[in-house]
């Protein structure tokens, strides 16, 4: 088993950072940039879960539910990294990490 706390503390840091802005923040593009890394990270989850299956995209559920999105799909992501062979999907997880890091920057939050 793999450790995925860095992706894990991640994705909540960003996510209780949404959760806390205020309106005019998130329409200002946090929101979207939560968003857009939920869909990015789901997809992830899907393609590493079922390869061969074409990926659901993630509906638009509002403003103020971005950070309980990202963390669904921040936790999936999570737990199929963690629980993949030994020696897969090691650059993947770095990759969300890295994802989740860049995302909360342009966030502006």
């Amino acid at each position: 088993m793999r450790d995925t706390s860095e992706l894990t503390a991640a994705v909540e840091r960003f996510a209780d950072r949404l959760r806390a802005a205020p309106q005019s923040r998130l329409r200002q593009g946090a929101a979207a940039e939560g968003l857009a890394l939920a869909r990015e990270l789901a997809v992830r989850a899907q393609h590493a879960e079922d390869p061969d299956r074409e990926p659901r995209t993630m509906p638009e559920a509002g403003l103020f539910t971005v950070g309980d999105q990202l963390i669904v799909a921040g936790n999936d992501l999570a737990e199929i990294l963690r629980t993949a062979p030994a020696g897969s999907r090691e650059e993947e997880l770095d990759e969300a990490v890295r994802l989740v890091r860049e995302a909360a920057e342009r966030s502006g939050i």
